[in-house]
């Protein structure tokens, strides 16, 4: 019923409300009822808590989940259920970010002990195009740099001239 009173209500300036009712078979007294009833406390206490919620979330640009905001709330003295918290958050339409998965972008070959070091740390040449090295750079962190793009990820490697 609360969805015909609210589209009945929604309507309300377009048509006659003596026929929006007649149209969602429900009594003009029903909806005038409905209408006129004080909001209760349930419901005020939601609208207080949707608004803190969003603050909160807000504040964590995004990334605090149910859980999350949960112990905020508990913090500043607020107790709402994880359950309430998820729905409201339903409600607004809040998600939070999730966490990305770990791409792994390189694998060591297996025999790279076996390998010899063809220049054995000397990069010094006589003329150029002698002695050419590769590397793939480190960003912050150590991680190899690569980029990604619609195709998946290409490593950004420099070639030295020596």
């Amino acid at each position: 019923m609360t969805d015909r009173y609210e589209l009945i209500n929604r309507e309300e300036g377009h048509y006659p409300i003596s026929s929006m009712c007649r149209w969602s078979r429900v009594s003009k007294s029903g909806y005038y009822s409905w209408r006129d009833r004080p909001q209760s406390q349930t419901a005020i206490r939601r609208e207080e808590l949707a608004i803190i919620i969003k603050d909160v979330f807000e504040d964590s640009d995004g990334t605090y989940g149910y859980r999350r905001i949960q112990v905020i709330l508990e913090r500043r003295g607020v107790r709402a259920d994880g359950a309430t918290i998820r729905a409201i958050m339903r409600d607004l339409g809040l998600q939070a970010a999730g966490p990305r998965a770990k791409v792994r972008t390189t694998v060591p070959a297996e025999d790279l002990d076996e390998r010899s070091d063809l220049l054995r740390q000397d990069f010094t040449a006589n003329e150029p195009g002698k002695k050419l090295c590769g590397d793939i750079p480190p960003q912050a962190g150590g991680a190899p740099s690569y980029v990604r793009t619609w195709a998946g990820f290409i490593y950004l490697a420099t070639v030295l001239d020596c």
